[in-house]
């Protein structure tokens, strides 16, 4: 027999991809053995209350089953045990790091002092490294020991930083998210689709799918960009392209001092340098543009007086305006000037080296813009200025002063016209003007570059204004007001005859028309095709339905053991099926008992059931009923008799079901009723039960397929068709 001891021993650590007994969205899951603390919970080990609270203050705000802030602490004081305290600290770790969540629960199980915990993240690595940093800092905290918490909180956010979306990415996600739109992630980096099968669209930061080439490449070349805006009367400042420092001189003073120079071909505004009056200075900021482009080749243009602006186009829309600043610090006679850049602009708390901060930092012996423009005052970062005396550091490129609201009609025309002229779907225009609410007409304003793929941030957390929703813009410009991105996804949970209840559907879902794919334990099937002969209940197999863009509608199997290993490999689903609750007698090693617990396992089918969807279930299982009230849609009842009582209340109300009388399948509702076929029709061996075909026949009736196409379909299917090759 073990000695119990005073610890907390994870047993095993599961992460739950997608929907599961717990919630909706991917978990970890961690059985844990707290030995003697089952004796000791948190009012019987002293000091652990104070010493959590001054280590993790945001616990103030955890709600947990009181249902109010506090409402954690409240019962930390009354006396709760150690599982339920790791749940809290690892979700507040997670929150902390940087990786907002907020979901967690912890339930005994029938073995004395093992747990089972659950805990929403957004990332299975840094939900895992949270987990083992929350088991060693409340370890440290019950037993009064030293703990480098910051090292490690520091690691943790290194973590999310490098592994989790970026924030503008993520700011798109959570835009689809409120639109129902389901995302799946597919790189470790910032490329995610947005839906699922042939409605899906795929996004990388502020790239889509309907970003082209072509137009990248015109953005690219900046010589280019301006010739097609001067041709369509877009406002663009004079200049030529140059090859030479003396040559860039020459244009210089061809077009009148001052000038800007540039690389033709950069972007995010590296190389470029800006009120250039001498030769020197010229000279010296051709071999920096020509450095920090990809050619040789450099931009001379006219020097425009005024404020430079970033304004946000996406889908021909203007949605978002941003104005930059001129950075500057005031000598005190006795520092440097990088210790003044730390002092006065680093330390803006919005400067930061990571996504999440609107202004980066600025680097004065780093950057060789800034390295120029010192030079050009005849200073470099170790110069020490006057006392009051002022330094221009940086221009501009401080673009991060919302100005939305003051953008003239014609301005947002012009930047939507440049971006229509360059091709983009989603383009950032930068423009140099006095005062954005005049017409750049007006004031010899110009569009100086046109850049693919731009910076969301500075919308999206400006330093001063108000923050605008390009999430929602970006979602609305690849979805139609009633696109969800969602296909038809038909889920059959149970034991019985799911594989053959997932292919009649699918066959039903053909014979409408539509490319269908199914995933199930006799393999993967494509437009009734086996592409996959081994066993494609898992996850991993089912998400390959999600991403093919062929599929237009999906039939996924599973079963408990699948549901308490993986989740669903689906969000949410258009018809869920349930055939029944049994098969408790094998699932011991998840801590599966009694059969009453199979109700919370299979429930996770009908959970997910969408509000416009519907639940098919076996009206033969004695929890029917209350299998039925967890559906957001509708419910459809399946049985071999009108006797069921399930069936008979059901059908009083007006509601649906599937039926046999005399050997014929009935579709009812209330007392309508369609005769669809004898079960003698039917290529089907005789030694399948009627129910599985019933399942399928509710099914397909929920999704709004016609009876004739029902009927054809079954009466055409073979379970057991001669074997093909291919």
């Amino acid at each position: 027999m073990t000695t119990k001891k005073k610890d907390i021993t994870p047993l095993r650590i599961t992460h739950l991809r997608g929907p599961n007994i717990w919630t909706y969205r991917p978990v970890i899951e961690v059985w844990l053995d707290i030995g003697e603390f089952e004796e000791l919970p948190s009012n019987k080990l002293p000091g652990l209350y104070e010493r959590l609270t001054a280590r993790l203050p945001g616990l103030l705000q955890h709600r947990c089953g009181v249902g109010e802030v506090g409402g954690f602490l409240e019962r930390l004081k009354e006396g709760t045990w150690v599982g339920h305290i790791l749940e809290h600290v690892v979700l507040e770790l997670q929150n902390m790091a940087g990786m907002r969540t907020g979901f967690g629960q912890t339930r005994s199980t029938h073995i004395e002092g093992v747990y089972k915990m659950a805990f929403r993240t957004r990332q299975e690595h840094v939900g895992r490294a949270a987990l083992t940093m929350g088991r060693d800092l409340l370890m440290s905290l019950i037993e009064d020991q030293a703990y480098d918490f910051d090292t490690e909180l520091e690691k943790l956010r290194d973590m999310v930083d490098a592994l989790c979306l970026g924030p503008s990415t993520a700011h798109i996600v959570d835009a689809a998210t409120d639109r129902t739109i389901p995302s799946i992630r597919l790189t470790e980096g910032n490329l995610v689709q947005l839906g699922h099968g042939s409605s899906q669209r795929r996004i990388w930061t502020a790239e889509t799918d309907r970003t082209s080439a072509i137009a990248e490449s015109i953005a690219s070349d900046k010589d280019m960009t301006k010739s097609l805006l001067k041709a369509c009367g877009v406002p663009v400042p004079e200049g030529s392209l140059v090859r030479s420092a003396e040559e860039a001189w020459e244009e210089a003073q061809d077009i009148g001092l001052p000038v800007v120079i540039k690389p033709y071909d950069g972007n995010h505004g590296r190389g470029v340098t800006l009120n250039l009056k001498e030769e020197a200075e010229i000279h010296a900021a051709y071999a920096l543009a020509s450095r920090k482009g990809d050619s040789k080749s450099v931009l001379v243009e006219r020097y425009i007086t005024g404020n430079e602006h970033r304004l946000l186009v996406v889908g021909n829309k203007l949605v978002a305006a941003a104005k930059g600043e001129s950075l500057s610090v005031i000598g005190d006679g006795k520092s440097t000037i990088n210790e003044l850049v730390e002092q006065q602009i680093n330390i803006d708390p919005r400067r930061g080296t990571t996504e999440e901060f609107p202004l980066g930092l600025i680097m004065a012996d780093v950057s060789a813009e800034v390295i120029l423009e010192l030079k050009r005052q005849g200073m470099d970062a170790t110069s020490v200025p006057a006392q009051g005396q002022n330094v221009l550091i940086q221009i501009n490129g401080n673009v991060a002063i919302d100005v939305t609201d003051e953008v003239h009609p014609e301005n947002a025309r012009l930047v939507a016209l440049a971006t229509r002229i360059v091709g983009l779907d989603i383009a950032g225009i930068d423009l140099v003007c006095e005062d954005i609410s005049r017409p750049l007409q007006e004031q010899r304003g110009a569009i100086i570059e046109v850049n693919a793929s731009p910076g969301l941030l500075s919308h999206l957390k400006p330093a001063q204004g108000k923050p605008r929703d390009i999430g929602a813009a970006i979602i609305q410009h690849l979805f139609g007001e009633e696109d969800n991105g969602r296909m038809p996804i038909v889920g059959v949970a149970g034991s019985k005859g799911c594989s053959l209840i997932a292919r009649l559907v699918s066959s039903m879902l053909s014979m409408s028309g539509q490319y269908s794919g199914v995933a199930c334990s006799d393999g993967l099937y494509l437009d009734q095709r086996q592409v996959v002969k081994t066993n494609c209940t898992s996850w991993e197999a089912g998400q390959r339905l999600l991403l093919n863009r062929n599929v237009q509608s999906a039939v996924f199997e599973t079963n408990a053991r699948n549901i308490l290993k993986d989740g669903l490999a689906y969000d949410k689903c258009t018809v869920g099926v349930i055939t029944d609750l049994d098969g408790h007698q094998d699932l011991a090693e998840f801590y599966i008992t009694e059969a009453e617990q199979m109700f919370k396992v299979m429930r996770a089918q009908v959970d997910v059931v969408l509000p416009h969807g519907c639940a098919v279930i076996n009206a033969e299982i004695p929890q029917a009923e209350e299998l039925a009230e967890l559906s957001d849609g509708e419910v459809i009842y399946y049985g071999l008799s009108t006797h069921n009582a399930a069936i008979c209340k059901h059908l009083q109300l007006g509601k649906r079901a599937v039926f046999m009388r005399d050997q014929q399948i009935i579709l009812a509702t209330g007392n309508q009723e369609i005769n669809l076929l004898a079960l003698s029709a039917l290529k089907t061996s005789k030694a399948e039960q009627p129910e599985t075909i019933m399942a399928a026949v509710a099914a397909a009736w929920a999704l709004d397929i016609q009876p004739d196409l029902i009927a054809a379909a079954l009466r055409n299917f073979d379970s057991n068709p001669p074997k093909k090759h291919y």
